[in-house]
């Protein structure tokens, strides 16, 4: 029992001390004390949260009591005082530890990004199989910089694209590129762990796909198993870029069209809405200029012989309307806003279904068929497209040089096949992607008569971690068993087996789905971090500190998982607390 209570008092100091009465009351002020100071500490903290939520800037141009435009920090704190008595009875008689100084805020910021940065590498080492996606950009003040974006599968079996870093880079080159992505990983993976790693992903620039020199080249020779994947959602633009590059007529044509949003959005007084512009970037935005265009056709020209006849315009506008009108009455235009207006929703839907962070290899293969399918169906509907051109029609057009049915037909069909043509070669799967093909649901019945023995052996030597035999033997239950035939995708294969309890049973196979699950197939995720890096850097500082720059980034990408770790605050204060030695009370006494 003496032992006992020797080492119960180890460290600590003697019994008599503890006894005293004044010395119980002094620990006891000291933590009433301490706990008004985190009090106030944890508000200062959401508000920071709040600002960093919603990429506000935290310090005004004038700061001082007497300021009218404090800023939107100093303002926020100030109405969180009005709702809370003991914040502005601080805020009122600190002398020590206000907590609204410029020191305190970029100190709360580092703790924060440090708190999130340990549970995302936690969440990293305790999954089984882990992605990266990399992109790099000129950001608002001509800074190269590279983004860090890690995918893997959560304890919770959700799938998560989580944010790292923004990595400044002396140069855009492979060299540079890979240096700084080896450095990060090895933080992130330890030696012992460099086997979790199973892909990477970025846009298909030569510096990044290089197969000798890229980076994906240079970072596979350290982590063997990280495969590269094509962003996929770049890969739809360079289709979409191919035919009109290829083919002049359509190239024209497109170039017409952006014609009709640039004409309208300087010209606001005439329409109630501009029409939408087009992208040579993002094909998607096409849709609703074809769209738009093709449905207010007789309104446009309309409005265009309204310009014309008002009298009330400059001479270039009435000049302008005047081709737009010869413009929309062409048939060869007309006839290729027709045949676009059934291209481009399908090339809409795809690159809306290409943004999502829960695609996988199985589902995109499943949504590429669709596509194709859906171009096939166009490309031989186009004899009835063609045939609304008249005999008249074809004698006019030989009068003003424009193209006849016969011509039209034939672009038209070049259109689709070109399509066609590289989406099946663009978005054919590499070796190690061959392993989707062996949960793809409509496939099932094929396989439960012929075995897919070359996929699985090409699996199996692309992921030696797999135990061949055992998965022949799951996938040959799952191909004969009826139910699993309504398979959509490998995600919900996935939550099938998790849910049931089956991961045991189908160990192997669940292996396998999160390899597929955590192979990311775009880098959208990366574009959405640089739209943040491009609003923070505008409207925030253009010029910051990297670690600022990250902790903003990773306050405004992050936020529901600040809302998910539920000592979030308390994490914040302790590691503020123990930072430096503080005039403030912020640690406990026992």
């Amino acid at each position: 029992m003496e032992n006992a209570l020797k080492l119960a008092m180890f460290g600590r100091v003697n019994i008599g001390e503890q006894l005293n009465e004044g010395y119980r009351l002094g620990i006891r002020k000291h933590n009433e004390e301490v706990d008004k100071n985190r009090h106030i500490l944890y508000k200062i903290i959401d508000c920071v949260k709040f600002c960093g939520a919603f990429e506000l800037a935290l310090r005004g141009h004038d700061e001082s009591e007497s300021s009218e435009n404090p800023g939107v920090f100093k303002g926020l704190v100030d109405f969180v005082a009005s709702l809370d008595s003991v914040l502005q009875e601080h805020l009122q008689t600190a002398t020590v530890f206000k907590g609204t100084s410029k020191t305190v805020q970029n100190e709360l910021l580092d703790c924060m990004f440090s708190v999130l940065r340990e549970h995302i590498i936690d969440e990293i080492r305790s999954a089984d199989f882990v992605s990266i996606q990399a992109d790099e950009t000129m950001d608002i003040s001509t800074q190269c910089q590279l983004v860090l974006v890690i995918r893997y599968i959560d304890k919770a079996h959700n799938v998560q694209e989580r944010f790292f870093e923004f990595i400044p880079l002396q140069s855009a080159t492979a060299d540079s590129i890979a240096t700084a992505l080896l450095d990060r990983l090895s933080s992130i993976l330890p030696d012992d762990k460099k086997s979790k790693l199973i892909s990477q992903a970025y846009d298909g620039a030569s510096v990044m796909r290089g197969a000798t020199g890229g980076v994906q080249k240079k970072v596979q020779d350290v982590y063997v198993n990280a495969h590269y994947v094509h962003c996929y959602a770049h890969q739809l633009n360079l289709i979409m870029q191919q035919v009109t590059s290829h083919i002049p007529v359509v190239n024209q044509f497109f170039s017409d069209l952006a014609g009709f949003s640039g004409f309208f959005s300087v010209l606001d007084r005439v329409v109630a809405h501009r029409l939408p512009r087009a992208s040579t970037v993002r094909w998607n935005f096409h849709i609703r200029a074809v769209n738009t265009v093709f449905e207010h056709k007789d309104d446009l020209i309309q409005c265009f012989e309204t310009i014309r006849d008002s009298g009330e315009f400059e001479p270039t506008t009435v000049r302008e309307a005047g081709g737009f009108v010869r413009l929309l009455e062409d048939d060869t235009f007309s006839f290729f806003l027709k045949l676009f207006h059934h291209i481009m929703p399908h090339v809409d839907i795809l690159f809306s279904q290409l943004q999502k962070r829960t695609i996988d290899s199985v589902f995109v293969q499943r949504i590429m068929q669709q596509f194709t399918d859906n171009m096939q169906m166009i490309r031989d509907s186009i004899p009835n497209l063609c045939g609304e051109h008249s005999a008249s029609q074809q004698q006019l057009a030989k009068k003003r040089r424009t193209q006849g049915p016969g011509e039209l037909q034939r672009i038209a069909a070049e259109v689709c096949d070109t399509i066609l043509g590289h989406a099946k070669e663009r978005f054919s799967f590499t070796k190690h992607l061959i392993s989707a093909t062996l949960l793809q649901g409509d496939k099932f019945q094929q396989y439960n008569s012929q075995f897919p023995e070359a996929a699985l052996n090409t699996t199996v030597e692309a992921y030696p971690l797999l135990n061949k035999n055992k998965l022949k033997t799951e996938l040959s239950l799952i191909y004969s068993n009826e139910e699993f035939k309504n398979c959509s995708g490998a995600l919900a294969l996935y939550q099938l087996f998790m849910e049931s309890n089956l991961q045991d049973t189908f160990s192997e196979t669940v292996a396998l789905l999160k390899i597929l699950i955590t192979t990311p197939m775009t880098t959208a995720e990366s574009e959405r971090c640089f739209s943040t890096l491009k609003r923070i850097k505008t409207f925030l500082r253009n010029t910051m500190s990297q670690d600022r720059l990250n902790a903003l980034a990773m306050l405004s990408m992050e936020k529901k998982l600040i809302k998910d770790i539920h000592d979030f605050n308390h994490r914040v204060t302790e590691k503020f607390a123990s930072l430096k030695e503080r005039r403030a009370k912020l640690m406990y006494r026992k």
